[in-house]
């Protein structure tokens, strides 16, 4: 019998044996129907059996009894429904007619509320499972009590709090429960700290060493507050009384020390100090900053710590942000640590804030920070009155380089040069006493001067960081159409010491006062007075004029950073037209998954990664472009006959390029008619990259597989029809051709380069770099050597294939001096 059960386990030879018996003696009613319902009949294999009304059958029977106990107990008077309280609390049936019944009851006893926490926190042991619901009825009824009644179980609040504290519960159950914990036992004694809410982790020694050394209320005061942060961002008001509280407390260095350590210090191991989660695993040990349930407070002191930090607090947040936001840090990514500390930056009234959250935005990946960062420079644009894409331009570090992309040290007799050499390379130059140069720094140097030598080389490398992301944000402004101010944009763009070095390799065009619009080649200065300036797309010029531009760059032997010169042009075709909102133009190739992947990333598309699993055979690619305004979406999926059997598939085919236009918070397709020239040509321009580096047509050894499952498609592809990016390449060459030595062997002939060996005539595909030779069209294979591209051939833009291209024109041209044994074979053999 149940009443049986509840009686003899509620027998503890305590001064609560009566209590819960005359609560059980005075619910025995409730313990009938309770024991009725046990006994109803459970759904299991036997019951099934009996055909489909069974199991309706049952759940009827089940309801009709929880109705009567619910309507039972909603007729109960205060103190039976106080009665009724322990009963199902002994019973361990914490519901939603349990929650009803505790707060109907306006007074309670300590004693009674003393039954309801010790069974609460028992739970752990007999049920092998701690709920943070179930410990939130028995709070309800202990807030009801007055303060000497609060002080009569503060041995229980505190017992729960420490076991709240050290189990696996979720952080949104955890939060509010643990905060009325705190109020109840502060409601006791203001300076007293429950066990488990200061840890015992390196990082919380400041607090920890005052809390024990030197307690007082305003001490407490202040870590109950930090510890109550659960928001990732705090509102005015936490931020307000944060202030006051530490002020209160005498803890500006305490804090600051948190942050400090959180950023520098190091970190706890698993191993030594158990997981970072409470489920974690032993198999394995991993480093980690914070255990997930001292999150709150890490959070909180890391705000409170930015608000009375000073200066060093940025350079804190955001060696904490990077430290904590993923791959290649000393710690396993915690996100809302990184979290804290970004919006944290975000409301730092401090200029080198602005800055730390730019090189945030350039070294952090991960999608759900990357967000993170958006925002907080959105609210510190606004914070400035400007946009968001306007403080992304003037936070852009100098680094203290000069106007020419330079500095200079003197080190003993030796002078160190850090330069930006043709807007892609830093390089540390040394000078000698005597003039003479090197790349390799003297001896007298290392040795005279290591600290500097150091701070040196640590500088280059973040000058490297700084215009590889400058080159991708202005290069994705060839989407955006922008138009800047003059003085603005000399200020940012063109007199930038980083900056600056790229975009005077890039044609501008300028808006004179008269309305016109007109280009300046690159490091040519603007004719007249300048009112607006904007960069040049091919999208707008006429074909003479990019031919010109083509010209006057070879001529000139202009480098740009990337291409715009050669950009290559994609407009809306027929095909298009027809299906409207979106494009199979780059549809059913196969490509090499994981090298698009790692391309998607590269470029800064994101994309869910295609995997055997539930949801992974979709894949979708994803890129905002036009001042993100607009995103273009590229579908793919893994390729219908891989059957690889690994985790992810090892090849994947393309399919449609649809577009959406941002609605608010939301993204609306849109017919392709209506997006922008620009957008859809950038969009349109990455998606054949993606598709000619990594299609197999491009794969010089797939030949050599035999009859592959995707042998059709590679004899179809490697010789095709050329996209945009190899009719631009077309034009490079035709441009090229006739200053290079081999020239009168070269010819270009529809999609081919024609070279003329003296053993063979060779045919090299401008779009996948393949080779087939004349007479009888047999195929080449030559594996590029890795590292090696087009020798000394001046090209006006980076471009592998290009590259590749050439130096197979090269080689083949002197096809006699090939020594390579697998190459002359092949020519040999039909010879």
């Amino acid at each position: 019998m149940l009443y049986d059960a509840l009686v003899a386990d509620s027998r503890r030879n305590d001064s609560l044996d009566d209590v819960r018996c005359a609560a059980l003696d005075r619910a025995r009613w409730l313990v009938d129907l309770l024991e009725r319902q046990r006994m109803v009949p459970s759904w299991d294999a036997a019951a099934a059996l009996r055909g489909p009304g069974e199991y309706l059958r049952i759940e009827a029977i089940r309801a009709a009894t929880w109705a009567e106990i619910d309507g039972r107990l909603a007729a109960c008077s205060e103190e039976e429904s106080r009665a009724a309280a322990l009963c199902l609390t002994l019973a361990s049936r914490f519901d939603e007619s349990t929650k009803a019944v505790i707060s109907r009851v306006h007074t309670w006893t300590p004693d009674e509320v003393a039954v309801m926490l010790l069974r609460v926190t028992e739970l752990d042991s007999e049920m092998d499972f701690w709920s943070a619901d179930s410990l939130g009825l028995a709070l309800t009824a202990a807030e009801r009590l007055d303060v000497d009644g609060c002080r009569a179980v503060a041995l229980l609040l505190r017992r729960a709090h420490a076991k709240l504290m050290s189990h696996d519960v979720p952080a949104y159950q955890r939060g509010p429960v643990a905060k009325r914990l705190r109020a109840l036992l502060a409601s006791v004694d203001e300076a007293y700290l429950p066990e488990g809410l200061i840890p015992p982790a390196p990082w919380a020694a400041p607090l920890r060493d005052r809390a024990s050394t030197s307690p007082t209320p305003e001490l407490a005061d202040l870590v109950r507050h930090l510890a109550g942060l659960s928001a990732p961002r705090p509102s005015r008001r936490w931020r307000q009384t944060c202030r006051t509280l530490v002020d209160a407390a005498s803890a500006r260095e305490s804090v600051a020390e948190i942050l400090r350590a959180l950023a520098e210090d190091d970190p706890l191991c698993s191993q030594e100090s158990g997981p970072s989660v409470a489920w974690g695993s032993d198999e394995y040990h991993y480093h980690y900053l914070v255990h997930q349930n001292d999150g709150d407070l890490a959070r909180g002191a890391v705000w409170a710590g930015t608000l009375v930090g000073g200066p060093t607090a940025v350079q804190h947040l955001g060696a904490l942000a990077l430290r904590t936001s993923g791959p290649g840090a000393d710690v396993v990514e915690d996100l809302k640590l990184a979290g804290a500390a970004i919006n944290a930056l975000a409301e730092t009234d401090d200029p080198a804030a602005l800055e730390t959250l730019w090189r945030l935005q350039a070294r952090i990946r991960h999608r759900a920070l990357r967000k993170q960062l958006d925002t907080a420079l959105v609210t510190a644009a606004g914070k400035q009155g400007i946009t968001a894409e306007q403080l992304i331009e003037r936070s852009v570090p100098d680094h203290g380089l000069a106007r020419d992309g330079s500095l200079e040290r003197e080190l003993g007799e030796h002078r160190v040069r850090v330069a930006i050499e043709e807007a892609s390379t830093v390089r540390l130059t040394f000078t000698r006493p005597d003039g003479k140069t090197s790349r390799t720094a003297p001896a007298a140097v290392k040795d005279g001067f290591p600290d500097e030598l150091r701070e040196l080389k640590a500088l280059a490398k973040e000058v490297r960081g700084t215009l590889s992301s400058e080159r991708t944000r202005v290069e994705a402004l060839m989407s955006a159409g922008h138009e800047w101010p003059y003085d603005e944009w000399r200020r940012y763009y063109r007199d930038h010491p980083v900056t600056g070095t790229l975009v005077r390799g890039l044609i501008w065009e300028f808006q004179g006062a008269d309305g016109e619009w007109r280009a300046v080649a690159p490091t040519a200065e603007p004719p007249g007075e300048s009112e607006r300036v904007r960069l040049w797309h091919p999208i707008r010029a006429s074909a003479d004029d990019i031919g010109a531009w083509r010209e006057r760059l070879l001529g000139e032997r202009l480098r740009q950073p990337f291409k715009q010169a050669f950009r290559e042009i994609y407009l809306l075709t027929p095909a298009e037209e027809e299906t409207g909102t979106y494009s199979n133009r780059f549809a059913a190739h196969i490509v090499h998954y994981r090298q698009l992947y790692a391309l998607f990333k590269e470029r800064g598309w994101q994309a869910d990664f295609l995997g055997r699993y539930d949801g992974g055979y979709d894949g979708r690619a994803r890129a905002e472009l036009g001042g993100g305004e607009w995103r273009a979406c590229f579908h793919h999926e893994p390729a219908a006959n891989d059957d690889g059997g690994g985790y992810a598939p090892e090849y994947a085919a393309t399919d449609q390029v649809r577009f959406e236009r941002r609605d608010g918070r939301r993204w609306r397709e849109t017919p392709l008619a209506d997006v922008p020239p620009l957008v859809f040509s950038e969009a349109m321009r990455d998606v054949d990259l993606f598709v000619g580096v990594t299609s197999i047509a491009a794969d010089p050894e797939w030949t050599d597989r035999g009859e592959d499952r995707f042998a059709g498609y590679w004899r179809t592809a490697t010789f095709g029809a050329l996209t945009e990016s190899a009719e631009i390449r077309r034009d490079a060459l035709e441009r090229i051709l006739p200053r290079l030595k081999i020239a009168d062997r070269c010819s270009l002939d529809g999609r081919y380069l024609v070279v003329r060996g003296d053993l063979r005539t060779y045919r090299i595909h401008l779009g996948s770099a393949n080779i087939l030779m004349e007479p009888d069209d047999a195929y080449l294979c030559i594996v590029p050597a890795r590292g090696k591209g087009g020798g000394k051939v001046f090209l006006p833009f980076e471009d592998e294939r290009l590259s590749l291209i050439l130096s197979k024109a090269f080689l083949l041209a002197a096809d006699t001096k090939i020594t390579d044994a697998s190459i002359r074979i092949q020519i040999e053999r039909g010879a």
